[in-house]
């Protein structure tokens, strides 16, 4: 997290995506990976997943967004930018009440969730299931 005039840089992940997102102040413009909010993202669901922590916030067109997001699925990389969204309005905002509305709304949104899938082991067919024993 890092503060340089007036933009604030934080990161969030999920699983294996990452998010950078740059805050800085302007009139709500997004861009993810430099394409337009509507563009990179069709499905309105995910679109309104990704504006919770500024709705939350009341500060919709206050900033602008600058994200680059890379790994991971769709669902994980919408989760990579909330959160990194919500640590950047709380640092930029530097307002207790608004990091209390996030962390009583969905904890993720400032807390990483560390959970991602587990590993295939060796002579396996997946992660925990065992080998069928024949003994014909």
């Amino acid at each position: 997290m890092s503060t340089k005039n007036n933009k604030i840089q934080t990161t969030g992940r999920r699983k294996t995506a990452v998010a950078r997102v740059t805050i800085s102040k302007g009139n709500g413009d997004i861009k993810i990976n430099n394409k337009d909010l509507n563009v990179y993202l069709r499905n309105q669901l995910l679109v309104l997943k990704l504006k919770e922590p500024i709705l939350i916030s009341q500060n919709e067109n206050k900033f602008d967004l600058k994200i680059n997001v890379f790994g991971g699925g769709q669902n994980s990389q919408i989760d990579a930018i909330r959160q990194a969204i919500a640590r950047g309005i709380v640092e930029i905002t530097k307002q207790e009440d608004i990091r209390k509305k996030f962390l009583d709304y969905d904890r993720s949104l400032l807390v990483s969730d560390t959970r991602f899938k587990e590993m295939k082991k060796p002579n396996n067919s997946n992660a925990r299931a065992k080998r069928q024993k024949s003994y014909r």
